[in-house]
C-alpha cells in the first residue's frame, strides 16, 4: 500500500521525526491523567486499520502488541464510542523523562484515506498532579508495572546502612533473579531480562519493572477464590561493600468479571494480593471509568457498589451505568451488550505506613441482553388511518425501509405518498417512528363480511432495522387491523316537494364499498346532468333533488286531482354490482295536465280542455279519434283517458329511430253545426302522442305483444283551430313534455293525422320486417300506419 505524507524530504527518519500531516481538532483528543498520557481519535477519520508508533531522538518504533505489553502502552478501538484510544505509562518506552516530573509524549498516528496512508504527529507534555506513592503497582489490560522509589531502607531500620539506587549506576552492574513458585531461577542481566519481555528502568527518583501478561515466569494462582496472576523479581547490585538488594512484585487480580441478573457488572480483587501486601492496617478503594476516578458521592449516584467480604472486595456497577458503552447486535433476535471501562484505585497501608497504590484498568462487559423493540396500535377508527408506534428503538439502530402488505418503501417517504413516518426522540437514549397509513390507501387489504356485517382493515407491517455502524439489518413484524362492525349499506332520506323529491345520504367511512345507481345506471355527475338531476356531493354528505317527470320515475293512482310519483335509489355492491338495499319514496303530486306512457302499451293523459271546448261544454262529453273512447273522469275544465296505444282510433308514426303513437281529443259532435264545423267559440285542438324508440321494441314485431323496455316519451299539444282563410297545417300553441327524449340525429316533422286507413287485423312479421328494410334502404324518414293495423289481434 502506499505511504503518503503531507511533506516530502530525502531521509525517511526525518520524514517521520519532522514532517506530519495535521490532524483535526474535533477528532482528536490528548489528556494528561494520574498515571498515564491518553489519546483518543475518532475511527470516521482514523479508518477501519489505524496503528501507532512512537518516536524519540533514535527513530521511529511501530507499535506491535507485543511492543505494547513490553513498553508499557495499551492501544484498544472502540467501536461503541467510534474512537481508537492509545494509553502510556510515564514510564513507558520512548519517554523523554524530566526528573519524573515531566513527560514527553512522540506519537505518530498512521490512517487510511482514500487507500493511501498518512502519518500525523501527535505530540504531548505532562506533568502529573498526584505526587508519586511510595509504591505504585499498575495493571494494565496487557501488562503488569511497578515502580518505587529509588531509596530502600533496611529492615533492621539502622540508617547508617541505608542506601539508594544511583541513576549513575551503570544497568549493566544490575542483575535479576526471578521467582517462580518458591523456585529462584537462574540470574540474568538486564539485556537478557528484556530479551524475555521484562522490562528494568531506573530512573531519577524511581526503579520501574514492567512485564506482560503470560510470562513462562508468572505465576497463576487463587487468592480467596480470585484468580491471581504474581510475577516476583529480585533485582540485585554490588555497590562498594554493600550489596543491594530490592523485591519487586507484581500482582493483580485477573478475575474477568461477571454479570448478576439483578442488572449488576461485577468485579472482585483481593484485599492482600501477595504475601509482600500482607499486614495491611488499611485499605481504600475509589471507583472510576475511562481511566479516571470519581468522587465518592458521584460514585454513590451512579449506582456504584463496593464491599468487602472477607478479604475480597467486590466492586458491582449498574449495567447501564454512565460512562459506559452500549452495543446492539442481531442474533436471530435483537440484543445489547455493555461495555464498562473499570478504573479501580486500591491504596493498602502497610505497618510501617508505607502507601502501596495499585491501579486497575479492566473492561466489563455484559452477556448478550435481550433487547426487544415494540409497537404499539394507535389507531382510531373514527381517523380512519392506521397509526401504529414502534418504541424502545436503541441509539444505534435506525429504521431503513418498511414492507407494507409486501410493498418495501425506502425511508425517508416521497412528499406524494399518503403515509407518514415521524421520528420520535426520548431522553433515555432510545427513539421511536410513529407510522401513518390511511384506510383507503391502496396498500391496505379490506374485507367485507356481509353474512355478519363486518369490515376489516388489515396491514401487515415488516420494519427493517438497520444496526449502525455495521448497517446488519434487524427485522421486527407487528400486524394491525381495524374493525367495523355492524356495517350496512347507506340509506338515504328521502322528502317530498312541490317539483320532486330530494334524496340526503350522510356519508359513513366505509360508504364507498357500495354504488349508487337510478336503475341500471351509476349515479355519477355526468347521469345526473343528462337526466336533469341536481346532483351536490362533499365530504359529509350527498344530495339529489330528482324533478317531477325526469327520467326514473314511477306514476299511479293518477287521478284529476293528482298522482302519486314514486322514485327508487338502488345501492349496489361495489365488485359484484348486486344490489344491495334501495331507497323507494313515493310523493303526492298535482298537475294541469299529465301525460304517461308506460312500458306495456297504455297512454294515460289529463288533459286541460278549457280552449278546446265550447261555451258551456264540459270535458265528459269529450273523446278521442274514436268516438267511443270517453274520460274516465272529468270535471269543469280537465280530462283524464287512459286507453291502450293501438286503440281508439290512434295512429302510428315509424321513422328510422322511434315510433309515435297519436290521438287526438275531440268534443262531442253534438256541438257541432250543420255543417260539422267546430263552434267558433273552440279555439283548439288537443293532440296526445308516445314515443318509444325502435331498440326498446324489438318484441313487438315479433311476438306480437307491445313490451317496451324503457317508458315512452308523452307530449300533449295544444294547436290553434285553423280558420277558413288558414292553411290546415297544424302549428303547436303549448306542449307537455312528461319525459326528457334522449338525443339523436335531428328529424323533420310529421304532421299528425287521424287515422283513415281501412281496418286490417295484423301485418305479417316478413312484411313489417321487409317494410322497414326498404324503409332504410329507401331513404324514407318517416312512415304513418294505423295503430290498429299493427297487431290488432296482439291484445297490446
Amino acid at each position: 500500500m502506499a505511504l503518503g505524507f503531507c511533506f516530502g524530504v530525502a531521509f525517511l527518519l526525518s520524514v517521520w521525526s519532522t514532517a506530519k500531516c495535521q490532524i483535526p481538532n474535533e477528532v482528536l483528543n490528548m489528556e494528561c491523567r494520574d498515571r498515564f498520557f491518553m489519546i483518543a481519535v475518532d475511527l470516521s477519520f482514523a479508518g477501519n486499520e489505524p496503528h501507532f508508533e512512537a518516536v524519540d531522538e533514535t527513530g521511529v518504533y511501530p507499535i506491535s502488541e507485543q511492543y505494547a505489553a513490553t513498553c508499557g502502552y495499551s492501544i484498544s478501538i472502540v467501536p461503541q464510542s467510534g474512537h481508537v484510544e492509545l494509553r502510556a505509562s510515564y514510564f513507558s518506552c520512548h519517554t523523554d523523562n524530566k526528573d519524573d516530573e515531566m513527560f514527553t509524549f512522540k506519537f505518530n498516528l498512521v490512517a487510511t484515506h482514500d487507500r493511501e496512508e498518512a502519518a500525523y504527529a501527535l505530540n504531548k507534555t505532562c506533568s502529573p498532579t498526584l505526587p508519586w506513592a511510595p509504591r505504585d503497582v499498575t495493571c494494565e489490560v496487557n501488562y503488569m508495572e511497578v515502580y518505587v522509589r529509588n531509596e530502600v531502607t533496611c529492615p533492621s531500620g539502622n540508617e547508617d546502612q541505608n542506601a539508594s539506587l544511583k541513576p549513575a549506576s551503570a544497568t549493566s552492574d544490575w542483575q535479576v533473579l526471578l521467582h517462580r513458585d518458591g523456585e529462584q531461577l537462574m540470574p540474568m542481566n538486564l539485556s537478557e531480562a528484556h530479551k524475555q519481555g521484562y522490562a528494568f528502568d531506573l530512573t531519577d527518583g524511581r526503579l520501574v519493572f514492567r512485564t506482560p501478561y503470560g510470562q513462562p515466569d508468572s505465576l497463576s494462582t487463587t487468592v480467596n477464590g480470585v484468580p491471581v496472576e504474581v510475577v516476583h523479581a529480585t533485582l540485585f547490585s554490588r555497590q562498594s561493600w554493600v550489596v543491594l538488594m530490592v523485591d519487586l512484585v507484581a500482582a493483580c487480580s485477573m478475575y474477568e468479571g461477571s454479570y448478576d441478573e439483578s442488572g449488576y457488572m461485577m468485579w472482585e480483587t483481593p484485599e492482600e494480593l501477595q504475601p509482600l501486601m500482607s499486614g495491611l492496617h488499611e485499605t481504600q478503594i475509589n471507583v472510576g471509568v475511562n481511566g479516571e476516578l470519581v468522587e465518592q458521592p458521584v460514585a454513590e449516584e451512579r449506582g456504584y457498589i463496593v464491599e468487602k467480604h472477607n478479604t475480597t472486595v467486590q466492586i458491582s456497577i449498574p449495567y447501564n451505568a454512565e460512562g459506559g458503552y452500549r452495543k446492539s447486535l442481531v442474533s436471530g433476535d435483537l440484543y445489547e451488550f455493555y461495555v464498562f471501562d473499570l478504573y479501580v484505585e486500591q491504596i493498602s497501608v502497610d505497618e510501617d505506613h508505607v502507601d502501596t497504590r495499585l491501579r486497575f484498568h479492566r473492561t466489563l462487559a455484559t452477556p448478550l441482553l435481550p433487547r426487544p423493540v415494540f409497537s404499539l396500535n394507535r389507531t382510531v377508527l373514527e381517523d380512519r388511518t392506521f397509526t401504529v408506534y414502534l418504541g424502545d428503538v436503541p441509539e444505534d439502530v435506525e429504521l431503513a425501509a418498511v414492507h407494507l402488505n409486501g410493498h418495501k418503501y425506502m425511508l425517508p417517504f416521497n412528499n406524494t405518498s399518503s403515509q407518514t413516518i415521524t421520528k420520535v426522540v426520548h431522553p433515555n437514549n432510545t427513539h421511536g417512528y410513529t407510522l401513518k397509513v390511511p384506510f383507503d390507501d391502496p396498500v391496505v387489504v379490506q374485507k367485507f363480511c356481509r353474512k355478519h356485517s363486518l369490515l376489516q382493515y388489515k396491514l401487515d407491517i415488516n420494519y427493517i432495522l438497520s444496526i449502525l455502524p455495521e448497517n446488519e439489518p434487524y427485522y421486527h413484524l407487528e400486524s394491525v387491523e381495524a374493525l367495523f362492525t355492524d356495517v350496512s349499506p347507506p340509506t338515504f332520506h328521502a322528502v317530498c316537494s312541490e317539483s320532486g323529491i330530494r334524496f340526503k345520504l350522510d356519508h359513513r367511512s366505509f360508504d364507498y364499498m357500495w354504488d349508487i345507481s337510478v336503475g341500471s345506471d351509476l349515479l355519477t355527475s355526468e347521469l345526473a346532468a343528462q337526466h336533469g338531476y341536481i346532483l351536490s356531493n362533499n365530504s359529509q354528505s350527498l344530495l339529489l333533488d330528482v324533478p317531477l317527470f325526469t327520467h326514473g320515475y314511477e306514476y299511479k293512482d293518477v287521478t284529476l286531482k293528482g298522482f302519486f310519483g314514486t322514485f327508487e335509489i338502488l345501492v349496489r355492491d361495489h365488485d359484484t354490482s348486486e344490489v344491495q338495499s334501495s331507497t323507494v319514496k313515493t310523493c303526492p303530486f298535482t298537475a294541469t295536465e299529465l301525460i304517461l306512457c308506460s312500458t306495456d302499451g297504455r297512454m294515460t293523459v289529463v288533459a286541460d280542455l278549457s280552449l278546446a271546448i265550447p261555451s258551456g261544454g264540459v270535458p265528459a262529453r269529450t273523446n278521442l279519434v274514436d268516438k267511443y273512447c270517453r274520460p274516465k273522469e272529468a270535471d269543469d275544465t280537465k280530462a283524464l283517458f287512459s286507453f291502450p296505444l293501438n286503440g281508439c282510433g290512434s295512429t302510428v308514426k315509424i321513422d328510422r329511430q322511434n315510433v309515435t303513437y297519436q290521438n287526438e281529443i275531440f268534443f262531442s259532435k253534438k256541438y257541432l253545426d250543420v255543417n260539422g264545423a267546430v263552434s267558433v267559440n273552440t279555439t283548439e285542438r288537443v293532440m296526445v302522442q308516445c314515443t318509444y324508440s325502435l331498440a326498446s321494441l324489438h318484441r313487438l314485431f315479433s311476438l306480437y305483444k307491445f313490451e317496451s323496455d324503457k317508458v315512452g316519451v308523452g307530449r300533449i299539444i295544444h294547436t290553434a283551430q285553423p280558420t277558413a282563410a288558414q292553411s290546415p297545417t297544424i302549428k303547436p300553441t303549448t306542449a307537455l313534455k312528461t319525459t326528457l327524449a334522449a338525443k339523436g340525429p335531428t328529424r323533420v316533422p310529421a304532421a299528425y293525422l287521424p287515422a283513415a286507413n281501412p281496418p286490417v287485423r295484423y301485418i305479417r312479421v316478413s312484411r313489417v320486417k321487409s317494410f322497414l328494410s326498404g324503409m332504410r334502404k329507401g331513404g324514407s324518414s318517416q312512415t304513418k300506419i294505423d295503430a290498429a293495423k299493427i297487431g290488432r289481434a296482439s291484445n297490446f
